[in-house]
């Protein structure tokens, strides 16, 4: 027969979140401190439409994939100071939050207070959150957003999920596929899958119809800018470096990985195919680990736990014969 371990899923009573918040805060802040408002290939985009969105100057000439990356400019026009120092500052947060996040979704799951930490600390203490987070990106808002939908799969939240999914979609494009898994998935009533998949489809419609006349101007420039770039050895490099801790931790992990959590392989599967068309068209670099890193955390954390159930021998029991 089999019996469960208690202690496998057992949340901790006791833990200090003002404590671990602005410790993660102080971390994230040190590790990016060093790249504050640096640009990327995409980062003129993004702060032009930002730009547009305070009246600052006309409608950029943008096309895909920026064109469907309105969101953390939006924001950003709304708030004060210089854009570049605005971008970086919406990173540190969303950082600090999705190590947050990743904590809570870990501390829930019940592994223990030292992996739920672990988990934090791997968002933290990694290559994008030095080299990446501090940029003019949107990878840190839409991988926040990815990380709340995780804790709202793994924790029996659906609306939580699927709202974390309608916002990475209008940060992202390539979040739309939550959208998608989650429909599979069945955990959310057709007519609300449906009206969030009507949304999502039709933001990216409407924002693409809106900048599509630029397309002839701005395509050509960033195609070549990708192709020189990523004929560089650094992007290979970059490549190696954000996949050569989380990722050997995550597959050694499935091994040891709880029921509850193996779902997400199929979610990992399906999120790794806009990596996957990103590297074919010459746009690989340590971005599409970090993409995963929502989804690969609770793997990564769960090696070397102990097996939800127990087996034991069988025991007969001992019949007394009846006194005639």
């Amino acid at each position: 027969m089999a019996q469960p371990l208690g202690k496998v899923y057992r949340i901790p009573r006791h833990f200090n979140w003002p404590l671990v918040a602005g410790g993660f805060a102080l971390l994230a802040l040190v590790m990016m401190m060093g790249r504050w408002g640096a640009v990327e290939a995409e980062s003129s985009a993004l702060l032009d439409l930002a730009r547009w969105l305070r009246g600052e100057a006309s409608l950029p000439l943008v096309t895909a994939p920026v064109a469907y990356r309105l969101g953390l400019p939006a924001l950003a026009s709304v708030l004060p100071g210089e854009l570049h120092h605005v971008f970086a500052t919406l990173n540190w947060l969303f950082v600090t939050a999705t190590a947050l996040l990743a904590t809570a979704t870990v501390r829930r799951l019940g592994f223990g207070t030292q992996r739920a930490l672990a988990a934090g600390l791997l968002v933290i203490l990694s290559l994008p959150t030095v080299w990446y987070a501090p940029a003019v990106v949107a990878e840190p808002a839409s991988i926040c957003m990815r990380m709340l939908f995780v804790f709202g799969v793994l924790n029996g939240r659906p609306g939580l999920a699927l709202a974390a999914a309608l916002a990475g979609t209008a940060i992202r494009e390539e979040d739309i596929l939550l959208l998608a898994w989650l429909a599979a998935s069945g955990q959310v009533s057709r007519v609300r899958m449906g009206a969030a998949l009507g949304a999502a489809m039709g933001w990216i419609v409407g924002l693409h119809l809106w900048m599509a006349h630029g397309a002839a101007d701005t395509v050509p420039a960033l195609a070549a800018a990708g192709i020189n770039a990523s004929a560089g050895w650094d992007r290979l490099l970059s490549l190696g470096a954000c996949a050569g801790f989380v990722l050997p931790l995550a597959l050694a992990g499935l091994r040891d990985a709880p029921a509850r959590i193996r779902s997400l392989r199929s979610l990992l599967v399906l999120m790794l195919l806009p990596g996957m068309q990103a590297a074919l068209s010459g746009h690989a670099d340590g971005r599409i680990v970090w993409d995963l890193t929502p989804f690969l955390l609770p793997f990564a954390v769960a090696l070397g736990m102990p097996r939800e159930v127990m087996h034991v021998p069988e025991v007969r029991q001992l019949r007394i014969a009846r006194r005639a």
